[in-house]
């Protein structure tokens, strides 16, 4: 079975935009290229795992969504071909508009997908977010370990993620250090 890296995507791989559905107001962070190249080395696939609730909000669509994680990848291939995305899962619903569903992060639903899709062994899996509900998705799904970064809305969730026994790392970067040496 393989293993993974799952993935938040904004905020962790890309600027924090509110409701990012336009593909030119994407922008990676930095060190993400190289940090998708270490952990790919390492023998991990790198899946992106997000809540996209804009969707059911109509402030974009999954085509906008597609056309931002197309970009994405053109960015990221700039680099070098192991600074790519193996897979991207996203929920389209958002609780206040489409009432609960059982894809939205925290609940494991994406996870479990991923992992029958591409045959991912999901407790030698790692989870990386910028939120608790992340982390917890991770937890939830049976990852070996869940890693708060503080990019993106992770900084005010620093101290709950420690509290619950999370990994905590200032970007994308070291998080796939730290977590590689637990491996």
């Amino acid at each position: 079975m393989k293993k993974a890296f799952f993935l938040d995507r904004d905020g962790v791989l890309n600027v924090e935009v509110d409701y990012l559905g336009n593909p030119d107001e994407m922008e990676l962070l930095p060190g993400v290229p190289e940090a998708l190249e270490m952990l790919h080395r390492a023998g991990f696939l790198a899946v992106v795992i997000s809540n996209q609730g804009g969707i059911a909000k109509g402030l974009f669509t999954e085509k906008d969504t597609g056309a931002v994680h197309a970009r994405m990848q053109n960015c990221l291939l700039r680099h070098s071909p192991l600074a790519t995305l193996d897979a991207f899962f996203y929920c389209i619903h958002h609780p206040a508009v489409t009432g609960e569903c059982q894809c939205r992060k925290p609940k494991p639903f994406m996870f479990e997908k991923a992992a029958a899709d591409f045959d991912i062994d999901l407790s030698g899996s790692f989870m990386i977010g910028d939120r608790m509900s992340d982390l917890f998705a991770g937890r939830n799904a049976g990852c070996k370990e869940s890693c708060l970064v503080l990019t993106g809305y992770g900084e005010k969730d620093r101290e709950k993620a420690a509290a619950e026994n999370f990994q905590v790392a200032a970007d994308l970067f070291e998080a796939v250090q730290k977590l590689l040496k637990i491996r």
